[in-house]
């Protein structure tokens, strides 16, 4: 039995407990007052008997309250979320020194009243084979996954980084090709271990955008290249009922203001807030389910 069904269950029978207490309650007063007689002086121990009736009445429904009160809080819990991934997870060039869109993530929900709690295991230049390894190795990411109801990841910018890197002088297309499956491979392997640790948690991969659009112009393949990439992580989050995958490729494609830290590849305050707001559309219903 799922977790949320169990809390279901129970705040279920606390409330048909309630409504079975409550119209015992009024059988009883129907019942007393239809033996009564209109015109008869309550003797003393009529009145004494009716005090203690009374009496109960109050403790049974007092004790109905606090039933239900315990339902309902242990019902509407705190939400956990785990972020896991690079150094957009981590915050990396966020002027404003705020943890990037996690730390945007949690200012908005706190406005709106929802309970969350966060755990930030982003690490800079993490690839998919490090974040497996992490995965793996890292006791506190796995205690924290245990208890997370949501999983926010950041990955694969720096898989595609890396190959660039090592083609620098001879950039074409076809290493990036080559290495599209082994990514969506670890990908999978990822995304494994986490429901392996946590079944009921939903997990939110977040594709990644062009940071070089805005400085070098459209180069037309690379463009080419992120899509495909992205494409490759939503067809690994297709196989996964709980897992949804959220686009980021066009995040900034229409912004005039700067979006970017100074290193021209992590976005600034302003670029994490629109990570944010995107992310938190994705995020609204599952938190209502969750709070509910």
């Amino acid at each position: 039995m799922s977790k949320k069904v169990f809390i279901f269950i129970i705040f279920i029978l606390a409330a048909g407990t309630a409504i079975f207490l409550l119209l015992s309650q009024t059988d009883t007063k129907e019942t007393t007052d239809s033996i009564s007689q209109p015109n008869e002086e309550p003797s003393e121990e009529t009145t004494t008997e009716a005090e203690t009736t009374e009496e109960q009445k109050g403790s049974i429904t007092e004790n109905v309250r606090n039933a239900v009160r315990e339902a309902l809080n242990f019902f509407q819990k705190d939400t956990h979320i785990t972020a896991i991934g690079d150094s957009l997870t981590q915050g990396i060039g966020d002027e404003a020194g705020n943890g990037g869109y996690i730390g945007v993530l949690d200012e908005r929900l706190d406005e709106q009243d929802i309970d969350v709690t966060f755990d930030n295991f982003g690490k800079r230049g993490n690839r998919t084979d490090h974040l497996l390894k992490r995965l793996q190795e890292k006791p506190e990411i796995n205690e924290s996954l245990e208890k997370a109801d949501m999983v926010l990841i950041t990955i694969g910018a720096n898989d595609v980084m890396q190959i660039m890197k090592d083609n620098f002088m001879d950039l074409t297309e076809e290493p990036f090709m080559a290495e599209r499956g082994p990514y969506g491979e670890r990908l999978s392997q990822i995304m494994d271990h986490i429901i392996s640790v946590q079944p009921e948690a939903k997990i939110y991969l977040l594709g990644f955008f062009n940071p070089f659009e805005k400085y070098f112009g459209d180069i037309e393949a690379l463009n080419q290249i992120l899509t495909r990439w992205n494409n490759e992580s939503l067809q690994v989050t297709n196989q996964y009922e709980q897992v949804d995958y959220i686009p980021m490729q066009d995040i900034y494609q229409y912004e005039t203001e700067n979006v970017f830290s100074d290193d021209h590849f992590h976005p600034n305050h302003k670029g994490y807030k629109l990570m944010a707001e995107r992310v938190i559309t994705y995020l609204e219903n599952d938190l209502q389910e969750v709070q509910n």
